[in-house]
């Protein structure tokens, strides 16, 4: 059978933090004993008593802790806003870009896109020279220097050929001048080691 002391404090403290009170504490609390069995009325309601200041415990540091964490969920939401703004706001521009694009700038894109080395290839180079395994991440990551890498030769490639007075398709000469004016301008390690004669 329910302790008819137990089942009122508790609607009380529920009232009391519905309404937006605080628990109350021992010192406040009366709970009704009658002189029946007082004995045990009294190590009931001190059980009662005990088990309620608890409970005012946790919920007080559950509210101190609620706006921290709170905080901690609104601060990636606004950056997650943010980086969903700036992502919308490049796709905009490069729909814009793309869709000024001639044919022929076009196809260059396209294929600029679509082109990447093959990862099996990589991933050997990689443990090759290092002797362990490496993950997908680093492969990746690799064969998107790799593409920059190229890019950049192929670009300083094209401008030679039209200093040069040339037309395009690139051809070798043109490809080790560019290595070499990147080299001039140490964009490209120089992986010959220099002997010197004196220290």
């Amino acid at each position: 059978m329910a302790d008819p002391a137990r089942i009122k404090t508790e609607s009380n403290s529920e009232q009391s933090l519905a309404a937006g009170e605080s628990p109350k504490t021992e010192d406040t609390e009366e709970v009704p004993v009658t002189s029946a069995d007082t004995e045990s009325k009294d190590t009931s309601s001190q059980s009662i008593i005990h088990e309620n200041k608890q409970d005012s415990v946790a919920e007080d540091e559950g509210t101190a802790c609620h706006p921290a964490s709170k905080k901690l969920k609104v601060e990636p939401e606004k950056k997650k806003d943010r980086r969903q703004k700036v992502d919308e706001d490049e796709i905009q521009k490069m729909q814009v870009l793309v869709s000024s694009f001639s044919e022929e700038q076009l196809n260059r894109y396209e294929m600029y896109r679509r082109s990447a080395f093959p990862k099996a290839a990589i991933k050997r180079l990689i443990q090759s020279i290092t002797g362990s395994s490496v993950s997908q991440n680093v492969v990746i990551a690799m064969s998107g220097i790799s593409k920059v890498f190229a890019g950049e030769i192929v670009e300083e490639a094209l401008d030679v050929c039209e200093k040069w007075g040339d037309m395009p398709p690139l051809q070798p000469k043109h490809m080790r001048e560019a290595v070499r004016r990147l080299k001039s301008r140490e964009q490209i390690p120089n992986i010959k080691h220099n002997n010197i004669l004196f220290h």
